[in-house]
């Protein structure tokens, strides 16, 4: 069974950092592309930044590039996402997510963690 565990989430104030871990079991984690997604309150759960199986590539979207990090460690079977510079906007819940290598979709899914930036 394959389980995707968030953790790192919090309230922070604004220009503030966290850093997201995600932990993943019950995958082969090194063939896996893995994901960060976020949704807002009343919006749809957008994109933030991916990394692809090997760590050789990275993705963001535009409203976090410069910002945020995405990194990964195989041996740890986790994902890290640095997030810097934090603002209201980034307030959301944060989902990984993980795809297999050659995939278009990412089929596993995280719970979640929550992450407030207040002013």
């Amino acid at each position: 069974q394959v389980q995707l565990v968030e953790s790192g989430g919090g309230l922070v104030q604004v220009g503030g950092s966290l850093r997201l871990s995600c932990a993943a079991s019950g995958l082969t984690f090194s063939m896996n592309d893995m994901g960060w997604f976020r949704q807002a309150p009343g919006k749809e759960r957008v994109f933030v930044s991916a990394i692809n199986w090997s760590g050789g590539s990275t993705y963001y979207a535009d409203s976090v590039k410069g910002r945020f990090t995405i990194s990964r460690d195989n041996g740890k079977n986790t994902v890290y996402l640095q997030m810097n510079s934090l603002n209201r906007e980034d307030t959301a819940v944060y989902y990984c997510a993980a795809r297999l290598r050659g995939l278009v979709e990412f089929g596993y899914w995280g719970q979640g963690t929550q992450v407030t930036v207040s002013s």
